[in-house]
């Protein structure tokens, strides 16, 4: 399947459980930071899903991203991941916030891809330290 020029856009509204007030990141009932990282994730999520073998599925890796205007409740929120680069372990994205106003974040994120079920099991294997 083609790399080049993959993305994918995921779309939410802004609800009164995604504001900065309700998880604890801030005192304002707006969009919060992370309510926007995680539609950034689910839509790298999704571009890279059709690239991925059987048994194979991605987790995040990193983020890094800057928060550049407020959202409103009842905005729509569409995030949009461009796959960068693919190497079939890590993927690199550009991902884009905006709201019916304009653009409201931006930065890069990784994902590694991982065997679903090693990665579970390694999970299942941690000890409390």
């Amino acid at each position: 399947m083609e790399q080049e020029n993959r993305s994918y856009t995921a779309t939410e509204e802004v609800t009164p459980e995604k504001t900065a007030k309700a998880v604890g990141s801030g005192a304002l009932e707006v969009y919060a930071t992370p309510a926007m990282l995680a539609l950034m994730e689910k839509a790298a999520t999704a571009c890279l899903a059709p690239l991925l073998k059987e048994g194979e599925t991605s987790v995040g890796a990193q983020i890094g991203s800057t928060h550049l205007s407020p959202s409103p409740l009842g905005a729509t929120v569409r995030a949009t991941a461009t796959l960068l680069s693919f190497d079939g372990r890590t993927a690199r994205f550009a991902v884009t916030a905006e709201d019916d106003f304009g653009k409201i974040g931006e930065g890069e994120h990784t994902r590694a891809v991982v065997g679903a079920q090693r990665f579970l099991q390694r999970m299942r294997e941690k000890k409390p330290l």
